[in-house]
């Protein structure tokens, strides 16, 4: 059984969702359109590339992708025609520049302010005395002897 799942599990290879009627005759374009699908996402299907996704949209896509390359456009080229139709989503690694810079560096920025956070916490607290350490000034020493006597 388990010879089975593994031979089974090393065939496997990604199913696209590539319709046979949107495939070019010209393998080498083929493989450039689908290198640049690869990296655009499904606006409809969130976090899934075009070629992984079955919407109508996503098919849309993919023969946009296909007809940019048939007029010559090289990779960088089709993916600026759809950035300027659909905006920068549908990337699906986001530029490094511009207002991504807040996104890029928010992890980093946040993790650097915890670790502060955190050290000025612990640093705080090692220096705080303990609770038998402290002592009673004379007059919580006086009125704590008034207490204890009655």
């Amino acid at each position: 059984m388990r010879t089975i799942l593994l031979i089974l599990v090393l065939l496997a290879h990604p199913v696209y969702a590539v319709q046979p009627d949107e495939i070019l005759d010209d393998p080498a374009l083929e493989a450039r359109a689908r290198e640049v699908s690869k990296d655009l996402r499904c606006l409809v299907c969130r976090n899934e590339s075009i070629d992984d996704s079955n919407a109508e949209l996503a098919r849309d896509m993919r023969l946009m992708v296909r007809e940019r390359i048939l007029e010559g456009d090289d990779n960088e080229e089709v993916k600026e025609f759809l950035v300027s139709r659909y905006g920068e989503y549908v990337l699906l690694k986001p530029r490094f520049g511009g207002s991504n810079w807040i996104l890029w560096g928010a992890g980093p920025g946040m993790l650097l302010f915890a670790g502060v956070a955190g050290l000025i916490y612990l640093r705080g607290r090692s220096r705080a005395k303990a609770p038998g350490e402290e002592t009673l000034n004379e007059q919580e020493a006086q009125r704590l002897e008034e207490i204890m006597k009655t």
